[in-house]
């Protein structure tokens, strides 16, 4: 059999199976076209997510630690100076406030000065006029800018990342990238990626922007709603369907609006510094020149392989904002006293202030991890999905519980951290994708070989002896499907009677090698749990979207248990393998159930004791507010 042909009866069965389920034939054509999309995005990729760390501590039956562990960055590289730079500007513009022009949004001569230094090419190959940055030192450098300036910060992730940059460098033919990219690269126009419309968010292939080939150019007709960094003369990719299939065509917007192009005003309360709007096009031109044309796939291909960078990049934004919170806190919980005592030397306030550390722990580890496995060759769909959902939570959680609760009514203060940029906080959970949608697409990629090595064979044989009602109890039944069910009983009896993993870690602190003796057990437990749940529910799985984001929630929560564990370990510093340790303890006990002991209490008052001595290497360099109304 052809690969050709392979794929087209592996999607056709796929549609089958959703319309099974009882789909209608739209909803199962729709959601196999996004399944194809995803299968041809993963062969983009040296290491597919079959061989991801996630899927393989789960389904190999042993957690390979050796893809947990994040190898130390060279001391320097060609790319420190651009970055220098850059951060050298955001610190000189800040100091003269003269970052934001007269709308507050990030000002041209701000976006001018960080192209002066290099900062629009950091991830273009220097052959066209760019840096070259790996992604590894690229995602940490976001956070050092972040704690900045977080609009500088994330409109880097927008252009390089989701923008116009990733797709141009990944599927764009060689006299594309030579005329695109060093534009890009220069800032002379710096990009926005417009996929997302009034009825397509969540679910891409409602997309209704069509493209028209006519001559030489594409008429664009249609509407874009929800894009950062739309200026009137910039750069975007374009999402639209051309001959009913998506595609993405590098569009230069006009100086000025016409009756092609318009843009859509609007009042956005997240993203207040950087421009945010709609834009709406009539036959609007495009030179047939700038259509990307993928190896495989269509649009929805280039779209989907752009995020997990943008993800990681949500991650870095989230660590950088936690850093914020957690400098902002000590100075005021060492002012505030109640009762004749700072608060800093109370009980609830040093938890609050071990959990900041533990939950940037975190994200500093996702980061790590995630950037080294993309830059190897990983296409990262599981990992940056857990970095995205994990440091989106930590942002909500930290500025509601902990920063917000710290500071009390001042938090309501015009001027403050907290009133001014709440909405900031808590957009990152839509950004890059909704965190609930994207824990069921985790579920649906983290379960889909499983699927179809034990769960395919038995839905074909359904089909082939016309068994709708299939039923343990029925011998014919259980005879005519005997070979397959054999096949799945042997894994799962396999996997009941399997030995628990002990591998060990050299060297590695008692407190952290406790953790990863739970992790691997768990893992072995969530292949069991995972595939109960596709037995139990069968063809109807898709239709338990609690049950698979409760699973998917528990087998993330897992990961960054083992990713911090492993970080922590490598960092050789007591307050990160501290923070670690508290992480790992809220997440076991929300794993288990289990309450807190008077041990896990005393461990987090010695950690915050250390953080307000100023043992927290991570918060150097982080611009501190003065406290507000002192009394």
């Amino acid at each position: 059999m052809n690969p050709a042909t392979q794929e087209k009866e592996t999607v056709s069965f796929a549609e089958n199976a959703l319309r099974m389920g009882g789909k209608s034939e739209e909803e199962a054509s729709r959601m196999g076209a996004v399944d194809k999309a995803d299968e041809q995005v993963d062969r983009l990729f040296r290491f597919q997510t079959a061989n991801s760390p996630v899927h393989k501590a789960i389904w190999d039956g042993q957690v390979p630690l050796e893809l947990f562990q994040t190898p130390d960055l060279p001391a320097s590289a060609p790319c420190d100076g651009v970055m220098e730079n850059s951060l050298a500007v955001i610190r000189k513009r800040r100091e003269e406030k003269t970052l934001l022009n007269q709308d507050r949004k990030l000002s041209a001569e701000t976006i001018d000065d960080l192209a002066g230094a290099g900062y629009w090419g950091l991830l273009i190959d220097p052959k066209f006029g760019g840096v070259g940055a790996p992604f590894a030192r690229f995602a940490p450098f976001l956070v050092k800018m972040g704690v900045l300036d977080s609009m500088t910060s994330a409109l880097a992730s927008v252009h390089g990342c989701i923008g116009a940059v990733d797709p141009l460098r990944t599927f764009g033919s060689d006299e594309q990238k030579a005329r695109l990219l060093p534009i890009l690269a220069s800032g002379k126009k710096i990009s926005a990626f417009a996929l997302t419309e009034p009825g397509a968010g969540s679910d891409l292939t409602a997309l209704k922007t069509t493209a028209t080939l006519v001559g030489d150019h594409y008429e664009v007709t249609g509407e874009k709603l929800f894009i950062t960094n739309i200026v009137l003369g910039r750069m975007i990719g374009l999402v639209a369907l051309i001959d009913n299939k998506p595609a993405v065509l590098i569009a230069e917007l006009p100086s000025e609006e016409n009756a092609e192009f318009q843009i859509v005003r609007y009042g956005l309360y997240a993203l207040k510094h950087a421009y945010n709007v709609g834009m709406k096009f009539n036959k609007f031109r495009v030179p047939a020149a700038n259509l990307l044309k993928p190896p495989s796939g269509d649009g929805l291909t280039i779209a989907y392989h752009g995020l997990n960078l943008g993800r990681l990049s949500l991650c870095a934004g989230a660590a950088a904002s936690m850093r914020i919170f957690l400098a902002n806190i000590l100075p005021w919980a060492n002012f505030r006293r109640t009762y004749g005592q700072s608060i800093d030397t109370r009980e609830v306030v040093k938890r609050r202030i071990a959990r900041l550390a533990a939950l940037i722990a975190g994200c500093d580890a996702l980061i790590a991890w995630g950037s080294h496995l993309v830059d190897e060759g990983y296409r990262g769909e599981l990992e940056c999905i857990i970095a995205k959902i994990f440091a989106s939570e930590a942002q909500k959680e930290a500025a509601i519980e902990l920063f917000m609760k710290t500071h009390g009514g001042r938090s309501f203060l015009h001027g403050h951290l907290f009133g001014d940029n709440v909405h900031e906080y808590l957009a990152p959970c839509i950004y890059e994708g909704e965190g609930d949608m994207l824990g069921m697409a985790f579920f649906k990629s983290l379960v889909k070989e499983h699927g179809k090595a034990y769960f395919e064979p038995i839905g074909k044989a359904l089909q082939t002896h016309g068994i709708t009602n299939f039923s343990m109890t029925n011998p014919i039944h259980v005879w005519k499907l005997r070979r397959e069910l054999g096949t799945y009983a042997r894994w799962s009896i396999g996997r009941k009677f399997l030995g628990s993993d002990r591998a060990t870690v050299p060297g590695m602190d008692p407190r952290l090698a406790r953790h990863l003796e739970f992790v691997q057990e768990a893992c072995q437990f969530h292949a069991v749990e995972l595939s109960n749940a596709m037995t139990k529910h069968q063809l109807k799985l898709a239709d338990r979207q609690c049950r698979m984001l409760e699973l998917s929630q528990r087998v993330q929560d897992t990961m960054v248990m083992i990713v911090t564990l492993m970080w922590a370990h490598g960092k050789k510093s007591e307050i990160a393998i501290a923070s670690a340790d508290i992480l790992c303890q809220d997440l076991e006990r929300k794993l288990t159930g289990d309450r807190p002991n008077d041990a896990y209490f005393r461990a987090v008052s010695e950690l915050a004791d250390k953080i307000v001595a100023g043992g927290f290497e991570e918060l150097i360099g982080v611009p501190r507010e003065e406290i507000m109304m002192r009394y």
